[in-house]
């Protein structure tokens, strides 16, 4: 098993009765153990059947993924839907036995308090009562994500994905950027509808369902589902406030040099992502030549990425290239039976296609360097700590740029860090929203809209959608695929910039102490909570005050020294 390549990994799908009863078995045993040795080889027997289903799983949300006109896998998938909150159920019945455990405190000695920790909130956050509304929440993600994966944009008599006709929104041909966005845009117009009956649909039932299980509201319960122990809501909403303190007015500078370096007098919304008169830096072969260049770059930074890189490589572990039927997006996920990350993601010829395996496969990296934990719970941190590994690996890979961008490396260097601050007042107005949106449900359909463009004009002040009706109404989030498929995971993404900006800052003064605690975050996998890890990792936690303040500086300074108008 452990020998062969991603091809031949035998998928078949759980037969649900016999998984049950399997469970529930293991389970009694665990219940009426008679010393923790009984207990802890229960607890490796449900480990394990545990990662059979996961496994399964994990095959065919790759499979389907990959070509969403499979009709065989678009069948598989709907079966997870509609099961995945029965085994759901039967996790949330081990924790409630682990928590009742008279073994505790020997199990805690072994495993750590973390594994209690999750148990406690992820049972906060089911009732056997709530299974039919957690399927249909789950139907509703399939409806999302498949009326993405089936755009077609027509644009100058071709047609396009919503991944293929990015390029084109890059083009240095003002018109040409112009009009593919109209075009992509005119697609989500047209399907706003759908999708805006969709998230209505999301809320009203995720709000259903919190009130079901005795929280106030879905912020509540997001915050539970994602395993947020040492922070809340009012700790986020001060970092929300130290970004818009001393990132959004950076941000604004950065937009401003970009209109001068453009030679345009105005920068609407269209050109917000053609960064360069001269070009965007883009990667200077196909992607086999970006894999070729990314196994010597991997090659070099470690003994441990070397390793790492050579076995997803040889083992077929990477689906990079778009194409028709393809979801969009990237991602890494990971494949229990086999011991195997798998990256995911839709090359389109531009930096992005860098961006994504790095980022990618600091995910990746991260639950390989963790697959011998031994528990499911520990292979993955909490998403925001998930993050640092992800967006670390961007910095942490930056010597190696010149392998993809020859004489363009500079300019994708400070097009990657402006990029990076540029992000994060987004980042927050998309939390901020879900915020506003979750706290008052009743909230209609045009008042969503509006809620959001309210909020986008106090975090992106410099945007402008021009004539662009859709837009300047408010629509641009319906883009955003986390709001509706991992609703408050976008925040993550923040709070893990800040503190990759401080492996950055490390990487450059100190590389061999900062890889050392960037190896040893990875290596604990989730066996702590996110403010624990970033203490781990000789980090300071984005909640504290100041820590935003110091660590723009030096990366103001570093923007500050480019002279950006040679690009």
């Amino acid at each position: 098993m452990a020998d062969q390549k991603f091809d031949d990994y035998h998928y078949e799908r759980p037969v649900m009765e016999n998984f049950t009863e399997a469970f529930e078995q293991l389970l009694t045993r665990f219940e009426t153990a008679d010393d923790v040795a009984q207990q802890s080889e229960a607890l490796g027997g449900l480990n394990q059947l545990r990662q059979e289903y996961s496994t399964m799983y994990n095959i065919c949300h790759v499979r389907h993924t990959i070509d969403s006109r499979d009709d065989y896998f678009e069948k598989e998938n709907a079966f997870y839907v509609s099961t995945n909150p029965v085994d759901d159920a039967l996790i949330n019945r081990f924790y409630t036995q682990l928590l009742q455990s008279p073994f505790r405190p020997e199990l805690e000695k072994r495993w750590g308090s973390q594994l209690f920790v999750i148990a406690e909130l992820t049972l906060r956050t089911f009732r056997p009562s709530i299974l039919e509304q957690l399927r249909e929440e789950n139907q509703l993600v399939s409806q999302y994500v498949k009326r993405k994966a089936s755009a077609k944009i027509d644009f100058r008599g071709e047609q396009y994905n919503l991944a293929s006709i990015l390029p084109l929104e890059l083009s240095q041909d003002r018109e040409v950027r112009a009009g593919a966005l109209r075009a992509k845009w005119t697609f989500y117009a047209n399907n706003a509808p759908e999708i805006e009956n969709i998230y209505d649909q999301q809320v009203q039932l995720r709000h259903g369902i919190a009130r079901a299980l005795g929280f106030n509201n879905f912020v509540e319960l997001g915050y539970a589902r994602m395993l947020r122990s040492d922070y809340d809501a009012t700790m986020v909403a001060n970092f929300r406030q130290q970004v818009l303190d001393y990132i959004v007015p950076i941000a604004t500078e950065l937009y401003e040099r970009q209109t001068k370096r453009l030679g345009l007098d105005h920068l609407y919304y269209y050109d917000e992502g053609f960064r360069f008169a001269s070009g965007n830096p883009k990667p200077q072969g196909d992607p086999r030549w970006i894999i070729d260049n990314a196994s010597r770059m991997y090659g070099e930074l470690s003994p441990e990425t070397e390793q790492f890189f050579e076995f997803m490589r040889r083992k077929n572990l990477m689906d990079l290239v778009n194409k028709d039927g393809k979801a969009t997006g990237g991602y890494c996920t990971y494949i229990d039976a086999y011991q195997a990350p798998y990256i995911f993601s839709n090359f389109n010829g531009t930096s992005s296609d860098i961006d994504v395996l790095t980022h990618e496969a600091g995910h990746a990296f991260q639950v390989y360097s963790s697959r011998d934990i031994g528990l499911p719970e520990y292979q993955w941190p909490t998403y925001e700590a998930c993050e640092i590994h992800s967006m670390s690996m961007e910095f942490f890979t930056w010597p190696w740029m010149h392998l993809f961008f020859d004489a363009d490396t500079d300019k994708y260097r400070f097009a990657h860090l402006a990029g990076a601050i540029k992000f994060l007042p987004y980042g927050v107005a998309v939390d901020e929203f879900q915020h506003r949106v979750y706290e008052q449900p009743t909230m209609g359909k045009a008042e969503r809209n509006r809620v959001w463009r309210e909020i986008e004009r106090r975090y992106l002040p410099h945007r402008d959608y021009a004539d662009n009706a859709f837009l300047e109404a408010g629509g641009y989030w319906q883009q955003q695929s986390h709001i509706f498929n991992m609703p408050f995971y976008y925040i993550d993404y923040t709070l893990a910039q800040i503190c990759a900006f401080q492996f950055w800052q490390r990487d450059r003064a100190d590389h061999e102490g900062a890889w050392r605690d960037y190896l040893r975050l990875c290596q604990a996998g989730g066996s702590h909570s996110f403010v624990e890890l970033v203490k781990l990792a000789n980090l300071t936690s984005p909640f504290e005050n100041g820590c935003v303040e110091s660590v723009v500086g030096d990366i103001k300074a570093w923007l500050d020294g480019v002279d950006d108008t040679r690009f």
